[in-house]
């Protein structure tokens, strides 16, 4: 059963999302040091995901160590009831399973264009269309928190693009992809997929097609 978390508790969930940047940085200086950065990325990523799911797991059985901290930590945030034996599976987990795959599918700048527009478009809706929103979208959002989701991914892309020297192209690229990246977000329902998972791909797909032309 869904739970309607705070306000508060919203900030606390998306300062943790942002704190994730630090992929992002990982995606472009990993392969710039090293020969074999990218794998690198993918080694480290696929390590923290186990472990993530794993301490997910134990905090839904009754995990007296790992899973009693993560409790203290995030109870309050998680989304979903959870019920014993339940194998929660939270937004951290997509954010890193997004992280590996975007990794090993995309180029290192289209890899963290795609990582960022999800870490901080998606901070912008939720933020910005709970306080703000007053008109109605699908879903139960806002247009409000679309319009936030789109401008403030935008930014981050270009910001990121100009930061690792990507080529021209990007910035165009950027606006049908942050524009994909936002329906991913809003028909999150309809697509049965987390949006954590789901806007990195779409994003960086299109960056992927618009570099065939």
């Amino acid at each position: 059963m869904a739970i309607v978390i705070s306000y508060i508790e919203e900030l606390k969930r998306k300062a943790i999302h942002l704190s994730s940047l630090w992929i992002v940085a990982a995606t472009l200086l990993l392969p710039a040091f090293f020969s074999c950065g990218r794998w690198i990325s993918c080694i480290l990523f696929a390590g923290l995901l186990i472990f993530t799911l794993y301490v997910e797991h134990d905090y839904a059985n009754g995990g007296k160590y790992l899973g009693r901290l993560y409790g203290k930590l995030f109870s309050k945030m998680l989304r979903k009831e959870i019920r014993p034996g339940m194998w929660i599976v939270s937004g951290g987990s997509f954010v890193l399973a997004a992280a590996l795959l975007v990794n090993l599918l995309f180029p290192p700048q289209v890899a963290a264009v795609s990582l960022v527009v999800m870490l901080i478009g998606d901070t912008a809706a939720a933020l910005i269309g709970r306080k703000f929103g007053k008109h109605p979208a699908p879903n139960g959002k806002s247009v409000e928190g679309v319009a936030a989701f789109i401008i403030a991914g935008y930014a981050a892309f270009a910001a990121v693009s100009a930061i690792a020297g990507a080529p021209c192209f990007f910035y165009l690229a950027g606006i049908p992809a942050v524009l994909l990246a936002a329906a991913a977000e809003l028909f999150e329902k309809q697509l049965h997929l987390d949006d954590n998972f789901s806007i990195p791909l779409c994003t960086g797909g299109m960056v992927m097609l618009f570099s065939l032309f």
